[in-house]
């Protein structure tokens, strides 16, 4: 949808509306041919004249709602979209008019139609983060939740298209169609080059084209440097020297590189895994240097064009792409790539948004991305918002956006400030021994929230660690569990921090045998259950030991309950817990005969709760509880311990 040459990403899908249609005029295929060659100015103007002519009309309307689509003219889009809506059955056609209406605030009538396109493609990305995402518009909405300040950069921004800024050490690079020499069809701008300034002072100054091969009468847009600043990826059209494009006439977008000499760019040479019948574009390099990410509409993108990542090995030489796969890419437009801090930001049309590309970021976590998260307001408008890059160590960076194309004409830059963490909470637990100190592998570790409500669960690694990402200021709980170590909770106050690091002490299980003593600890229950809980079987196992161990053993089990509930229904309550503490034991291979039960419902509290509603949760977890009495043997503990001797 930019009003420069990165909309060349496009799959013209979708185009027949299913409407039953008169031959073509030779205005209408006229226009065609232009909207074909992407030059939608020039179709956008030959579809006016042939509405004209009174023929075609519906063809024309949603000709006209594509072409202002890819323009981003969400006004016009809109306009002529609705003219046609109601007699296309196409959900694409749905999908794109939904997200129109959204960029100009119509947010209600823009959830009827993304439903629509919900319910005729349901296996799609963005229909899947529909569903998933209920109440996304209020999140990105709400500005309490912001984590930028944005800013114009009125020193660098013409009324042409700029964007794409990023710094090479204290110079500011950034991509303008500034240069009037000669215009690009596409949208009638002029073609875009590379320019720089000085910014040592947080101020453009001295602003240039870049000296050296890189700049040419063609397009040269966004790039990236090399941790050493001493080579620039950059994205370049393909008919430098002569016109190549792909088989259906449209000339493709690929990545170069440069190298500094010491005054000026030069060496200009293609990557090798660019191609002539697909894009390839917008680069971003790792800060070590080991990996380039880049949009791409190759074989295998799900839908206009993806994000994709390549190695970059030691000698310089590449190895194959990779498609990031569904926790970045959807079936809309995925680009613009920046990678730092472990954090992948881009910008996309197909996740949740507020109408246009918005910007999202991902982190990469347990060897993987997380899903896609919108950065919310004020980084995302109704309009297209792009090429975000974030400095952490400056916490600042820069974006470009036509949110205020209606004021400026085109594409700006602003300045990007952060006021909380760029992305949500990393908590890093570790699960250890609390007596030895020692990690304790394949711990299971449980998140919930402050409610107790289940967010997910992880086995420890072999140093005992797991890690979460939660959303920043969330208050979270973590249990520890290990088999002969009893469970152990730590709460995790809500921060925005960026990152938390949480020890789990774990106690082993003391054996409960003594060679004078017998020690069986009660169980508990949870509120109005008798099921047997985890902890709970890690006691009664004890108890099966002692009595496999003591053949004379037997033992009388009496449960009990909280004052919740009538005293009748609390009675029965105990007596189910007494039986399933009883069945437990028989389970285990113990002779029911050796074994005894009541329940005593709610009239032994441990705690006395009057009134009721004075205790705690913690003391009324203490009163459901099974205890267990030793009944026999009347001989003492160590008198079998000499018998088996």
């Amino acid at each position: 949808m930019k009003k420069i040459y990165a909309s060349i990403f496009l799959i013209l899908f979708g185009l027949g509306i299913g409407l039953a249609q008169e031959k073509k005029s030779a205005l209408v295929r006229k226009a065609d041919k232009y909207y074909q060659n992407l030059e939608f100015i020039k179709a956008a103007d030959a579809y006016q004249k042939a509405l004209k002519k009174g023929k075609d009309l519906d063809y024309i309307y949603k000709r006209l709602g594509d072409t202002y689509y890819h323009l981003f003219d969400s006004e016009k889009a809109e306009k002529y979209y609705a003219k046609v809506i109601d007699k296309v059955s196409d959900p694409e056609t749905y999908y794109r008019y939904a997200q129109m209406l959204k960029a100009n605030g119509k947010y209600q009538e823009s959830e009827k139609w993304m439903k629509k396109f919900v319910q005729m493609r349901p296996s799609d990305h963005r229909a899947i983060a529909y569903r998933e995402n209920p109440g996304y518009l209020v999140k990105i909405l709400d500005k309490t939740r912001k984590k930028f300040v944005v800013t114009e950069e009125p020193s660098i921004n013409t009324e042409f298209g700029d964007y794409g800024a990023r710094l090479n050490g204290d110079d500011l690079y950034f991509v303008s169609h500034r240069s009037k020499s000669r215009a690009h069809k596409w949208d009638g701008q002029p073609f875009a080059d590379i320019y720089y300034g000085d910014y040592s002072q947080n101020v453009i100054s001295d602003i240039k084209e870049i000296p050296g091969d890189v700049n040419t009468k063609y397009h040269e847009g966004p790039f990236a440097f090399s941790p050493d600043g001493k080579t620039m990826y950059f994205t370049r059209n393909s008919y430098l020297k002569k016109y190549e494009s792909d088989s259906v006439g449209i000339s493709r977008l690929k990545i170069y590189k440069a190298t500094w000499d010491g005054s000026k760019w030069t060496n200009v040479t293609e990557l090798p895994f660019n191609d002539n019948n697909f894009d390839t574009a917008y680069p971003t390099v790792t800060p070590d240097g080991t990996k380039m990410f880049f949009s791409s509409d190759r074989p295998g993108t799900y839908g206009q064009s993806d994000i994709w990542v390549v190695d970059i090995h030691g000698d310089g030489t590449f190895g194959e792409p990779q498609h990031l796969g569904p926790e970045i890419n959807t079936e809309g437009r995925e680009d613009y790539p920046f990678y730092a801090d472990n954090t992948l930001y881009f910008s996309s049309d197909g996740w949740m948004g507020l109408g246009g590309r918005d910007i999202f970021a991902s982190k990469w976590v347990d060897g993987k991305f997380s899903r896609a998260r919108n950065l919310g307001v004020p980084v995302n408008s109704g309009k297209d918002d792009i090429t975000f890059v974030y400095y952490k160590d400056k916490k600042m960076g820069f974006m470009a956006s036509n949110r205020d194309a209606a004021r400026y004409g085109d594409f700006n830059i602003y300045k990007v400030q952060a006021i909380k963490p760029v992305f949500d909470v990393l908590i890093s637990a570790v699960v250890v021994d609390a007596k030895t100190g020692k990690p304790i592998p394949g711990a299971v570790v449980a998140l919930t929230d402050k409610a107790g409500n289940p967010m997910g669960t992880k086995t420890a690694n072999d140093d005992g660690e797991v890690d979460f990402l939660i959303e920043g200021g969330k208050d979270v709980i973590l249990e520890g569990r290990a088999n002969e170590y009893e469970n152990a909770k730590v709460e995790v106050p809500g921060t925005y921090d960026e990152g938390v690091d949480v020890t789990i002490k774990l106690n082993p299980i003391e054996k409960i045998i003594t060679p004078e003593q017998l020690v069986i600890k009660p169980i508990y229950f949870d509120f109005d259950k008798w099921n047997i809980r985890r902890d709970a079987a890690f006691e009664l196992d004890n108890v099966v030991e002692a009595m496999k161990k003591y053949p004379d053993l037997k033992i009388h089990v009496v449960s009990h309950a909280d004052c919740r509930g009538s005293a009748a229904y609390n009675q029965k309550l105990t007596e189910k817990r007494a039986k399933a503490t009883v069945q437990y034991i028989v389970s285990k291979g113990i002779d029911e005969s050796r074994l005894t039960w009541e329940g005593k419902g709610e009239s032994e509290p441990k705690i006395k709760c009057n009134p009721c509603n004075s205790c705690t949760e913690e003391q009324h977890q203490e009163n459901r509880r099974s205890d267990f009495i030793i009944v026999k043997p009347e001989e003492k503990i160590q008198d079998y311990e000499e018998k088996a001797e």
